[in-house]
């Protein structure tokens, strides 16, 4: 005959009756996850499915708008192109109009998204007031474009010099003027800069003087060599006659005379005539016996005897 032990019993019960408590705790934790999980599920739906036809809208705005953007810009390029205004307007205005046109179509589809226009207009001036402190250079820049093209003082195609640099004038853009340079270098130079610095245009008028110095030796004859400039500017076909050349001597130099040559010539000639009297110079003082100065070191040697 077997004893029970009633102890173990009652002790193998319990933890048996506590198990099932603990795994029926664990099942009704898991079915309220799941029941807080489809309620967020149903919320984002349901809140999906109200905003859906606001999105498509949104996106179907957005398109038109740009399409209808990249319409408009086209005709005031052409219209524009057929218009008085330079080259150099034209690059300016589509670069400022399509700004303009590219913010409102943003602001249309937020507002066909459900935005409110109090809150895009608020946001707007806000990003406005912040921008402007933080991009002042940018908005210089967009000051200066529109100072250069109310004062003119040159345009797209025109030899020009900003600050230094020299080059042909590609066009103006909202923020910087571009400069091709003669070694055919893109040079970017800011408006606010371009208004404010110093500009030479080589191009504004139809004729340029050429300036150039030569030089001859104490012992030439220095008539003998301003006859001879005079000689090589009249046959040179480039050299205008009128106004007339003027060749003289401008000063004595520590080991050299120095002659002054100014000569008129059209601006598209200018560098040519400059390259062809610096060689033809040199050519027609070479042939007249004219010396010109250059470094000498006279050199005594005595004998150990004397």
């Amino acid at each position: 005959m077997r004893i029970i032990n009633t102890e173990a019993v009652t002790e193998i019960t319990d933890q048996l009756t506590e198990a099932a408590v603990t795994e029926i705790d664990v099942v009704g934790v898991i079915a309220e996850k799941a029941e807080e999980t489809v309620s967020i599920y149903t919320r984002l739906s349901a809140m999906f499915g109200e905003k859906l036809p606001n999105i498509v809208f949104a996106v179907i705005s957005f398109v038109i708008g740009f399409i209808i953007t990249k319409i408009v810009l086209k005709i005031i390029s052409r219209m524009s192109g057929k218009s008085k205004l330079d080259k150099t307007a034209n690059g300016f205005l589509h670069s400022f109009v399509s700004a303009i046109l590219y913010s409102i179509v943003i602001i249309i589809s937020l507002n066909v998204l459900g935005v409110p226009m109090a809150s895009i207009l608020t946001v707007i001036g806000a990003a406005g007031l912040a921008l402007s402190l933080a991009l002042q250079q940018c908005l210089s820049n967009v000051a200066g474009g529109f100072l250069i093209l109310i004062t003119k003082p040159f345009k797209a195609g025109d030899f020009i010099e900003i600050n230094g640099v020299t080059g042909e004038v590609e066009g103006i853009s909202i923020l910087y003027t571009k400069l091709l340079t003669p070694d055919n270098k893109l040079s970017y130079i800011p408006n606010g800069s371009a208004a404010n610095e110093r500009i030479i245009n080589y191009t504004v008028t139809r004729t340029r003087r050429l300036d150039l110095v030569f030089s001859v030796s104490y012992e030439s004859d220095f008539r003998k060599a301003i006859e001879v400039i005079n000689g090589v500017i009249e046959n040179n076909k480039m050299a205008l006659k009128k106004p007339e050349p003027i060749v003289r001597l401008t000063a004595h130099g520590k080991s050299s005379l120095d002659i002054d040559c100014k000569v008129w010539v059209k601006s598209s000639d200018y560098f040519s005539l400059k390259y062809d009297l610096m060689e033809q110079v040199k050519d027609a003082f070479d042939e007249n016996g004219i010396e010109i100065p250059y470094t000498k070191i006279d050199v005594n040697m005595k004998n150990k005897g004397e």
